[in-house]
């Protein structure tokens, strides 16, 4: 692995662990195993190197949902094997907790690819429950952008409340009560 990979591949890490304030350039360059030279030849300097992380970090994110969302299944089904998917609960979404850090959400740069990755995924959910809905798996009435965010903000929300107890079952509380909000929306007699 070349120089510049150990370092965008540390720095995710230390992102998700510690937030962008509280990853160093020097943490940075020890868990990469790179000197200080080194990581000022590949970047300009920690706010380059953060966001080739985060965009690595969001495109990864997109990679994994997008498997499940665009993989066999009904709607239903899809939405279902998103939000019960294999997480590490306990270490929040990694591009989610970026939010909660304040020189993230005060930089356009490091902002923009959080929220354009959490925009993604909820147009791609709007666009599985409108397919869903034209297809006659849900019943009218579901509104496909709103159940969309409310699915996001659930995920997001439940990482919070599982890293506040400790535990990851209130995470898989949630998205078990949310999955139950949404099945009786789905059709027992959809068209062929």
């Amino acid at each position: 692995m070349s120089t510049s990979e150990r370092l965008i591949e540390a720095t995710q890490e230390l992102l998700w662990e510690r937030g962008y304030v509280g990853t160093s350039p020097k943490a940075i360059q020890q868990a990469a195993g790179a000197g200080q030279g080194s990581m000022y030849h590949h970047f300009a300097g920690k706010p380059d190197l953060a966001l080739a992380a985060v965009l690595r970090t969001s495109a990864e994110m997109r990679e994994t949902a997008g498997r499940l969302l665009d993989g066999p299944g009904s709607a239903y089904e899809r939405i279902s094997a998103y939000l019960l998917r294999g997480r590490e609960v306990l270490r929040g979404c990694p591009v989610g907790r970026l939010t909660m850090d304040p020189e993230v959400v005060a930089s356009d740069a490091l902002r923009a690819p959080v929220d354009e990755t959490i925009g993604w995924l909820r147009e791609r959910l709007a666009g599985i429950l409108q397919e869903g809905l034209d297809a006659g798996e849900f019943a009218p009435g579901i509104v496909p952008r709103e159940v969309a965010a409310t699915i996001v903000a659930t995920v997001q929300g439940s990482y919070v409340l599982a890293r506040a107890s400790g535990s990851a079952d209130a995470f898989d509380s949630a998205v078990r009560g949310l999955l139950s909000l949404l099945a009786p929306h789905v059709t027992t007699d959809r068209p062929a």
